[in-house]
């Protein structure tokens, strides 16, 4: 293994992408959180249209992510939160005089996104509501997905954009240009949520646009496009051996 020292005095090794010496996590760990949120929507519905009780509405996209509770696509909707969760409670940010702040957002957002996950929204026209739902089911729901939303930005505003040298190389400054945007993102989709459900309007896209945002800021914490770039330089390493062998 070839050990090398990258930007802001990162450490670079030939089998992993940059590490900063404080990390307490690591970057699987944050690409881990970003793939569970860019991929849930997408899941639902797959799942959902696999499993669907009405073939005429198959494809049809429901009021908001939440509402896939009620549909074949439970059980990825629960277990795909906890784990989400799961993630964030044990995620350990940086050794530094912010670190504190690191670990309690996430189990803030890790507690959240449980909550989100065990008291479900209201069911959505069409489906049947559980025996036991209840109107606080759903108030637990909408504040806590808040709450979860809130960190995520906290997140790409904030703490995402701490550390490093000062000034910042050109790399951290391009990263902290996208985590802001992606923060603007989560703050507009929660209004655009906000303002759609206060009309009764469906939430699904401005849900999906926040959550996309959200893995974006995770993926690229997590340094997932250079750790993508590697696993495509080897493929291609491999099969240029391959082939002259």
């Amino acid at each position: 293994m070839i050990n090398l020292t990258g930007p802001s005095g990162t450490q670079v090794t030939g089998t992993s992408t940059p590490h900063d010496p404080d990390d307490r996590s690591n970057n699987a760990h944050r690409q881990l959180i970003g793939w569970i949120g860019l991929l849930l929507p997408w899941i639902l519905i797959l799942i959902a249209a696999a499993r669907t009780t009405n073939p005429s509405a198959r494809w049809t996209i429901l009021d908001s992510v939440s509402a896939y509770y009620y549909t074949g696509a439970v059980v990825a909707f629960v277990g795909l939160l906890v784990a989400l969760a799961l993630f964030l409670i044990t995620y350990q940010g940086y050794d530094n005089k912010y670190g504190w702040v690191d670990r309690l957002a996430a189990r803030i957002a890790g507690v959240a996104a449980l909550l989100v996950a065990f008291f479900p929204t209201s069911a959505p026209t069409g489906f049947p509501e559980m025996p036991w739902w209840a109107p606080w089911d759903g108030a637990i729901h909408y504040a806590f997905a808040v709450v979860l939303f809130a960190m995520f930005a906290v997140f790409c505003l904030w703490l995402f954009r701490l550390g490093g040298s000062d000034p910042a190389p050109a790399d951290k400054r391009l990263r902290n240009h996208i985590y802001v945007a992606c923060g603007i993102v989560i703050l507009l989709s929660m209004a655009w949520a906000g303002v759609s459900g206060w009309q009764k309007n469906p939430i699904f896209f401005p849900e999906s646009l926040a959550l996309t945002a959200f893995a974006i800021s995770w993926l690229i914490k997590g340094r997932a496009p250079m750790a993508i770039a590697n696993v495509v330089r080897k493929t291609f390493q491999k099969s240029a051996h391959i082939r002259v062998s």
